[in-house]
């Protein structure tokens, strides 16, 4: 496989986006009542991150049948680089306070497309 600079730079060549993101496994190591506690720091934290333009997107992923939720989220950062992403990540409540861990990767996006529909009245957004 070759390195992450080169293969970002021959996509680049190939005409893909190549819009470099970070994204956050983050798992839960204490007890849902710990979670619960550290959730509204959490919360916070994100909702900071989002007025600063640095997190794109989070939520709860399901267990890989799809059925159940096991406490297990992704969050995925815009950053300057894989250190300043690691940095926002550690500093998240949950993880300050050891209450989940998490592992982080770059992920390149190279295609795909998002469409967004608000409904200001309704209070709506669907994607």
């Amino acid at each position: 496989m070759p390195a992450w600079s080169e293969y970002k730079k021959a996509a680049v060549e190939r005409g893909s986006l190549a819009l470099e993101l970070y994204a956050v496994v983050s798992t839960p190591v204490k007890t849902p009542e710990e979670l619960r506690a550290n959730l509204p720091a959490h919360l916070a934290y994100q909702a900071e991150r989002e007025q600063e333009g640095q997190l794109v997107m989070a939520g709860p992923l399901s267990d890989l049948g799809g059925d159940m939720m096991e406490g297990v989220g992704m969050i995925i950062y815009r950053a300057e680089s894989l250190e300043a992403a690691r940095a926002l990540a550690e500093a998240d409540p949950m993880h300050l306070t050891g209450t989940r861990e998490f592992t982080i990767r770059r992920w390149l996006v190279n295609e795909g497309s998002f469409q967004l529909d608000i409904k200001l009245s309704a209070q709506s957004i669907r994607l």
